[in-house]
């Protein structure tokens, strides 16, 4: 049988990249998530704002942290249409990279009775 002293330390060099790039991979996959949970989260308060008569731009905005909110776009409900939409591109977390843009979307009304 041959000596296999050095056989696990280079086994685990070899991983150690593979290992990097799928917690890259969960972390964007995190990020993601945070930035569409954030979009809805806006999208309705955007949408209680329309409902009480408020700006529900504005209130979509003011709802939305301060990295999500520079690239937020915020489309109101235009005329005779029901629903505030709210888009946001996620932070990458990898210069250069896209993080990818989510879009949430809020009907406003008061649910099965308007």
């Amino acid at each position: 049988m041959r000596e296999q002293s050095g056989q696990a330390s280079v086994e685990l060099v070899a991983i150690i990249p593979v290992l990097v790039v799928c917690a890259l991979i969960a972390a964007q996959a995190l990020s993601a998530g945070w930035a569409l949970w954030s979009a809805a989260s806006a999208a309705r308060a955007g949408a209680r704002a329309e409902h009480v008569g408020a700006d529900g731009e504005r209130a979509a905005r003011r709802a939305l942290p301060g990295r999500l909110r520079r690239d937020a776009k915020v489309t109101g409900p235009a005329e005779g249409e029901r629903e505030l939409r709210v888009s946001v591109r996620a932070p990458a977390l990898i210069g250069g990279l896209d993080g990818g843009r989510f879009e949430a979307a809020t009907r406003l009304g008061a649910g099965k009775g308007e």
